[in-house]
Order: C-alpha cells, then sequence, then structure tokens
C-alpha cells in the first residue's frame, strides 16, 4: 500500500537540518520574519509562547514539536509582556554557543531546538498545498530522540554523517506529519489521511498516478457516492480530487524532470498523459514554463551551485 505522507518526503528530497539551541529566562522575546525554508522548533524544557502571523497563539511546553511548512513571520517569547526583538537565523547559523533571549543569569525558564529543513527539491510550495500552516504534535519523545540524534550527528564528522543526517531528516518529517492530530487539522492531507473512506481513494491516486482516473473511479474506492465522495473530499483536503491529482502529477514530473534524462514522452507517460503535447500545455499552464525549458532551467541552477 502507497504512503502518500512518506512520498511526498522523499519526493521534497531532505538533504539537512540546521539546528541551533535557543534558551530564554525573564522578559524575552524575538521576532522572525517570513523564511524561505521549512522551519522547526522541539522544547526540551520549559515553557515558551510561539504566536504565528494569522495563527493563534500556542502555549509551548516541554516535549513539543512545531512545523512550519511556509515559515511566515513569527514571534517566539516568554509569558511577560515585551516588544520582541528582529532575529535573523541565517546571521545565527554559525554561531556554535546557545542563543540566549532574555537574562543571562540564572536557569533558562526554557530550552529548545529551532531551525530549518533543507531540501534538494524546489518544489516545497507541496507543503504549503498540502499541510496546515503550524503543524503541532505534543507528548511524542520519538521525536526528541530523532532531533538530538540529528544534533549530535551535525556536529560530528564522522564516516556517513550526511547519509544518517539525510536519512534522519526524512525519518523526523514523516514521525512528525503523522503524529499530527489530523482529524482537528485544517484543510489539507493531513486532514484527508484522517478519514478512512477518502485516504482509500488519496493512497490510490498515489499508488498509480498514470491511470485514467475518474471521480467515478476514486468515489467507488471510497465506498461514497460520487456528489458525496467529491463534497467530502473537497472539504477535507482543501482542493477537488482531479486538482490534487493535478498538483502530485505535476510534482511528480518536476522530479523526474529535475533528476532523470527522459524524453518528454516518456515523463508525460509515467503521470497519465497520452501524449507530450498534452503533457506540455498542461505542465505550461501548471509550473509556468516549458518541461524543456525547467529542465534546462535546473540544470543551470545547479551547475551555478556546483
Amino acid at each position: 500500500m502507497s504512503d502518500p505522507l512518506a512520498e511526498l518526503i522523499a519526493l521534497l528530497r531532505p538533504s539537512r537540518v540546521v539546528g541551533k539551541s535557543i534558551s530564554g529566562a525573564g522578559r524575552w522575546g524575538v521576532r522572525y520574519s517570513p523564511f524561505g525554508y521549512p522551519g522547526f522548533c522541539v522544547v526540551t524544557d520549559g515553557a515558551c509562547l510561539l504566536h504565528v502571523d494569522g495563527v493563534d497563539p500556542l502555549h509551548l511546553q516541554a516535549g513539543d514539536f512545531v512545523f512550519l511548512p511556509a515559515t511566515p513571520g513569527f514571534v517566539l517569547s516568554g509569558f511577560e509582556p515585551v516588544e520582541p526583538e528582529p532575529g535573523d537565523p541565517v546571521a545565527i547559523e554559525g554561531q556554535s554557543l546557545e542563543l540566549r533571549h532574555g537574562s543571562l543569569d540564572g536557569e533558562p525558564d526554557v530550552r529548545m531546538l529551532g531551525g530549518y529543513f533543507v531540501f534538494d527539491s524546489p518544489d516545497t510550495a507541496l507543503l504549503v498545498a498540502l499541510l496546515p500552516p503550524v503543524v503541532h504534535v505534543r507528548g511524542e519523545d520519538r521525536l526528541g530522540v530523532l532531533v538530538r540524534l540529528l544534533r549530535e550527528e551535525a556536529l560530528q564528522s564522522r564516516l556517513g554523517r550526511d547519509l544518517i543526517l539525510t536519512r534522519l531528516v526524512e525519518v523526523l518529517l514523516i514521525e512528525a506529519l503523522r503524529a499530527a492530530p489530523g482529524e482537528t487539522a485544517p484543510a489539507g492531507l493531513l486532514r484527508g489521511l484522517a478519514d478512512e473512506r477518502l485516504a482509500l481513494s488519496i493512497r490510490e491516486m498515489h499508488r498509480d498516478p498514470s491511470r485514467a482516473w475518474t471521480v467515478e473511479q476514486l468515489a467507488k474506492s471510497a465506498a461514497l457516492s460520487r456528489s458525496a465522495y467529491f463534497q467530502r473530499f473537497t472539504r477535507a483536503v482543501g482542493m477537488p480530487p482531479m486538482e490534487y491529482l493535478l498538483a502530485w502529477r505535476m510534482a511528480i514530473a518536476k522530479d523526474i524532470l529535475d533528476r532523470q534524462d527522459l524524453v518528454i514522452e516518456k515523463v508525460a507517460e509515467r503521470v497519465g498523459y497520452s501524449s507530450a503535447s498534452t503533457f506540455s500545455t498542461a505542465f505550461n499552464r501548471y509550473v509556468g514554463r516549458s518541461p524543456s525549458g525547467y529542465a534546462r532551467e535546473r540544470r543551470r541552477l545547479r551547475a551555478c551551485v556546483a
């Protein structure tokens, strides 16, 4: 059986995690502007407030894990009213010591590991489209263990370090997403997978994305009528079933074009299009450039990085 969450993470190709030990005491607060990478925070001791722009404030406590697919602007603070200071995650990345906010004396009120994930895939917008703006997980000890392993491995230079970090990042993301409360999540993939009926059809789309699916066929796999299935899927996932299928097909196509040297006809076949021209038209409409133009752009970017 296909696993949409695992496939989503694998398609994004997480390569590394940048983490920083953070603590705070007394009156403190820091504001971060919208950031270009998916961010995370795990609280190891104490408690604090997290206020993500456009979302109700969260009272974080030890053991909490937060994942921000788009990392909008947010404020991290203690519980006393304060004018937050500006923070820059890039500027503090190279610092080896713990970043301390507020009073420098005595034990901190909170300790956490905060940072962001780096993906090799350029398609991180897929996270934003399919996941809620804030994924908050509480009471999952496994996440804390994984984060500690990541931090320890990142600080060493042992053989196989990069491979281990990549695999740990993948496991961490999957653990966080599957532990999140899907039934109460905003519309998105987590909520869709929490619905047993809808999950069956989503897995079918992921199992065979090249099949010429219809809403009727997907509704049958979910044991629902066409109209009931369409309404239920759209309400839970935040988009109609065929729009979700299109987004997944285009994500697969971009991944193939980015990593494999295949003719357009073969790419079209893998994602369910009967001809290269039909696929190219759909890809251009969805992505904003032709498949060949997208592939050339990705090759140029990789050459610049190298």
